[in-house]
């Protein structure tokens, strides 16, 4: 069977995607990259190799030497990184990615981002593949998926907040939001979900709403939000109540773990 690329950011998400490719039978050549990827993936890869995060060409060499045509992109990146004061020294960028950074992205969000990295990749002849290729199980359903349910207060919240965080991802601000009493107490933006979470809780006190939504471009080779059992510890730190999350374009990692530690927490999430 062809050899399949796999760009491994941080979180779980990469290792799970790793284990269904393998159950698959589909053997998975790995980049991790310093300082974010996990080393547990390479239990579950055929190679793994290692770049800075801010090396392209290095990555696409690795690519076209073990002859993979066809990649995935699984995991986040630490935002906030791009602001160090020694960022140039730390990353050590190639020449192909202050190519990317200063000549070919436009704008600095992630869609924009990620985007021309997967331009970049295809004029090489590497195409990135939907990121939920060999765990379509892990995308959230519609409906109640914890036995916990949310009051009818909390659905008004709900749907008072849905269109706003709808608008704050359409603008290319953040993915989620926390609302209580009808108030948005806390909006996402480079800090990530679970900081605005936190901060929510620390705003609302107890029996805050978190939603988290896809982006209005939203494309599954690499713009998939996720939530796991880090979101529902952070749910549990913030006192929140309902987790409201886009069905079929949301990843729940380690599903069945999440929704139970979720029960466990008295915290509802809804997909919608």
């Amino acid at each position: 069977m062809e050899k399949l690329g796999l760009i491994a950011g941080n979180g779980r998400f990469p290792i799970l995607f790793a284990k269904g490719a393998r159950d698959n039978k589909v053997p998975i050549i790995a980049v991790g990259i310093f300082n974010e990827t996990s080393p547990e993936i390479e239990q579950y890869v055929e190679k793994l190799y290692w770049v800075g995060v801010a090396q392209m060409g290095k990555l696409i060499k690795i690519f076209k030497d073990e002859h993979i045509t066809k990649a995935v992109m699984a995991g986040g990146l630490t935002k906030t990184n791009m602001f160090s004061s020694w960022r140039n020294l730390r990353f050590l960028p190639d020449l192909r990615t202050i190519n990317l950074w200063y000549r070919n992205v436009k704008k600095r969000d992630d869609h924009s981002l990620l985007g021309a990295v997967a331009d970049e990749l295809l004029k090489d002849g590497i195409e990135l593949q939907n990121s939920t290729l060999y765990v379509p199980q892990l995308l959230a359903q519609k409906g109640i998926l914890t036995k916990k349910q949310p009051t009818e207060k909390e659905m008004e919240d709900v749907q008072i907040g849905w269109p706003i965080a709808k608008e704050i991802a359409r603008l290319g601000i953040g993915q989620c939001i926390v609302i209580k009493e009808k108030v948005i107490v806390a909006v996402e933006a480079l800090e990530g979900t679970d900081e605005a979470i936190r901060r929510g809780g620390s705003l609302g006190k107890s029996d805050i709403v978190v939603i988290k939504v896809s982006k209005h471009d939203f494309d599954p080779r690499f713009d998939i939000p996720s939530v796991g059992l880090e979101t529902i510890k952070t749910l549990k730190e913030a006192s929140a109540s309902v987790l409201a999350l886009e069905a079929g374009k949301t990843l729940i990692l380690d599903i069945e773990e999440t929704i139970k530690a979720a029960d466990q927490a008295n915290i509802a999430i809804i997909g919608l």
